[in-house]
């Protein structure tokens, strides 16, 4: 990728693919305003410009004031914005999602309002999360087993690994302190996972609510994405903060994982996995030109589409000859 300072000067109405984007720009501590078709951060050390159309989501942390001038520009070379916590790791909310194109809204409602490909979904979830296990025809039923004894047994391993007492996953709403130092750590980093994958789901356009393991709540599917690092990040980095002290875990938990997850750039993975997940048939540069174009279609029947800007009231019903509005 080049350098912000290496690219060519772009107006707002040009859109950038996302390949060419930062994808992810995280500010705190700033006030954030318009410079022509640039973005500005004033803080105490100075002004940075940031060309807009360089920007997948701008994500806004604790301290920041944004101008309307700056959320116009935004709207206008597609970036998505999302006020978080301290480096993402709390979703407060967002403006519009990055991309214009449905394609991924549309591949995520195909595919839960069919049982068939929704389970299909839960069993690719399955199989990124433990790579080990072909979840080849499991049942539901079958996979929600599975899941909870590897689950069960990464505790275990990371108690043993840390020499940490473990007596069960123990946590009650609302009560953050109700569990030992250890549940608080798991806790702790169970939150920060939701709201980073809430931000990425946000910023992709899919619907937070349409969950193909979890459901009934409106962020069924935050909750998904979330999980599929659970195992693999976010307890056994609990463990480790809870061996180190007892005191303060929750804070230094979601320390841990900001730098773990800009460490190991989760973001993008995230909305990698995502992709694969809703289009596992529409991989590399030409899907990803697809998913990005501003284009609106029409519906036409045996799952075509039609150009829109055009009137199909052809003499006969069944004409479908193309005449300009």
């Amino acid at each position: 990728m080049s350098t912000v300072g290496r690219r060519a000067a772009l107006t707002p109405r040009h859109l950038t693919r996302t390949s060419e984007r930062l994808s992810f720009i995280y500010l705190e501590r700033c006030t954030v305003h318009r410079d022509a078709n640039a973005i500005t951060a004033e803080d105490a050390d100075g002004t940075t410009h940031i060309p807009s159309a360089t920007i997948g989501t701008l994500l806004l942390g604790p301290g920041t004031r944004i101008t309307h001038q700056a959320m116009s520009v935004l709207g206008e070379t597609g970036a998505a914005v999302a006020w978080v916590g301290e480096n993402a790791v709390r979703y407060y909310a967002g403006g519009r999602a990055l991309t214009r194109s449905s394609a991924l809204a549309e591949a995520q409602a195909l595919k839960w309002a069919n049982p068939r490909t929704r389970l299909a979904v839960a069993r690719a979830m399955y199989r990124l999360r433990f790579p080990d296990e072909d979840p080849t025809g499991l049942t539901r039923q079958e996979l929600l087993g599975r899941e909870g004894r590897r689950v069960k047994d990464c505790y275990r391993k990371h108690a043993a690994r840390t020499g940490i007492p473990w007596r069960g996953r123990k946590y009650t709403p609302g009560d953050f302190t109700s569990g030992d130092p250890v549940n608080q750590a798991v806790t702790a980093a169970a939150q920060c996972m939701y709201g980073i994958a809430h931000a990425v789901v946000a910023s992709l356009g899919c619907t937070p609510a349409l969950g193909f393991v979890h459901s009934g709540h409106e962020l069924s599917f935050v909750l998904d994405i979330a999980d599929l690092y659970k195992t693999e990040i976010g307890i056994p980095l609990a463990f480790d903060i809870a061996a180190e002290d007892e005191e303060d875990v929750g804070a230094r938990t979601r320390r841990a994982l900001r730098d773990r997850i800009n460490a190991t750039s989760l973001l993008d993975r995230c909305v990698d996995d995502i992709k694969d997940l809703l289009t596992p048939d529409t991989t590399g540069t030409d899907a990803h030109r697809a998913d990005e174009l501003d284009r609106v279609t029409l519906q036409s029947d045996r799952g075509r589409e039609v150009a829109s800007g055009y009137n199909y009231g052809g003499a006969d019903a069944g004409d479908e000859e193309a005449m300009p509005w």
